[in-house]
Formats: C-alpha cells, sequence, structure tokens
C-alpha cells in the first residue's frame, strides 16, 4: 500500500509491478511517438510560419512604413490610416506604443509578405482568431507570408507586457471577399 512506508527504507531496490512496467513503457512510447511527430506537424501542418528576419534601423523601417501608408491609403478611421495594397503586395505593419500601425484591407485568398517590426520595444504580434504569435523586436524586420482564407475582421494584440498601455495596443486587419463584392455589385446593379 501507498499509504504506508515500504518496509524496506531502500525502495528503489525494490522490484517494479508489471503494470507499473506497462504504463512506464506506454508513457516512453507515446514521448517518443510525440517528439517525432513535432517534427511532422512542421510540415505537414501548416501552422508554423517560414519567416525570414533581417537587422534594419526602426528609423529606416518606420519611413518604410510611412511610405506604404501614404501610397495605398483609401481612408482613416480614428485617426489611423487603412491601407488596401495591391493583391500579392509587400505588406508593411509597425508596433510602437501603444498601437499596431496602419489598418490593412486584405483580399480574400490572395497571399501577401507581411513586413513586421517595432521601433520602440519588442512587441508580441497576435492577430486573432486565428492564433498568428510572432515576437516582433526593434532593430530588425520580420518577413513571412500571410494569405487569408476567411473573409472579416481581425484584431492584433499586443501579448508581450510593454508598458502601462500595453492593453490598449491593438490593431485590425480586415479581410474583403472580391468576388462577394462583385457579385453583390451585380445585383444591386440588375435591381
Amino acid at each position: 500500500m501507498a499509504v504506508f512506508p515500504p518496509k524496506e527504507r531502500i525502495w528503489w531496490n525494490e522490484p517494479i509491478e508489471r503494470v507499473e512496467l506497462i504504463w512506464i513503457g506506454v508513457a516512453f512510447l507515446w514521448g517518443l511517438f510525440m517528439f517525432g511527430f513535432m517534427i511532422t506537424w512542421h510540415f505537414i501542418g501548416q501552422q508554423n510560419l517560414n519567416k525570414e528576419a533581417y537587422r534594419i534601423a526602426p528609423s529606416v523601417y518606420e519611413t518604410k512604413v510611412e511610405e506604404f501608408a501614404k501610397k495605398y491609403q483609401v481612408r482613416e478611421e480614428q485617426g489611423v490610416p487603412v491601407v488596401k495594397p495591391p493583391a500579392g503586395a509587400d505588406v508593411y505593419i509597425l508596433g510602437r506604443l501603444w498601437q499596431w500601425w496602419p489598418v490593412l484591407e486584405l483580399e480574400k485568398g490572395t497571399s501577401y509578405r507581411i513586413h513586421l517590426s517595432t521601433i520602440d520595444w519588442m512587441h508580441g504580434f497576435s492577430l486573432q482568431p486565428v492564433n498568428i504569435n510572432i515576437s516582433a523586436y526593434p532593430g530588425y524586420e520580420h518577413v513571412f507570408t500571410l494569405t487569408p482564407t476567411e473573409s472579416g475582421e481581425f484584431g492584433i494584440v499586443c501579448n508581450e507586457f510593454c508598458g502601462i498601455g500595453h492593453h490598449t495596443m491593438t490593431g485590425k486587419i480586415y479581410v474583403k471577399d472580391q468576388k462577394q463584392a462583385e457579385v453583390n455589385q451585380r445585383l444591386v446593379a440588375e435591381r
């Protein structure tokens, strides 16, 4: 019984029960299976972002993002530009105290190269509800490919504590279904 101490004080010399050996074997084999499957998930799971990273001065990156926003701005939302880049374009997002800038408007089913960096502190880029998480650092430009598969409004939150305004550090990505919009326009025109 486990309630009472073993009769022999040197318990590790006691024989192991058969059932315990079976459970140890099952746990060991399951651990090996999961370790091997982590490698497999990387290639077949499509949940890991293959990304690149380059060193860049924060001021240079900030200039790139401002030029990108000025070039493709379609409107403003609470003083923040909403940017609609052409299909397949390079897209720039900047993290700074306490916002993700600018707001993006992307097309469903189109791949974009997303460039991501910060100019002040380390921030966490968390795209919700799809759960894409990237740690963004000043001085590094992270580049990854994103192909939106659903239309809607997606939120960006900072998931690395960055100071007193951390809870307000948010951003947005709108994904529009261009084909559905064209169908809706034809229906309205036919009426």
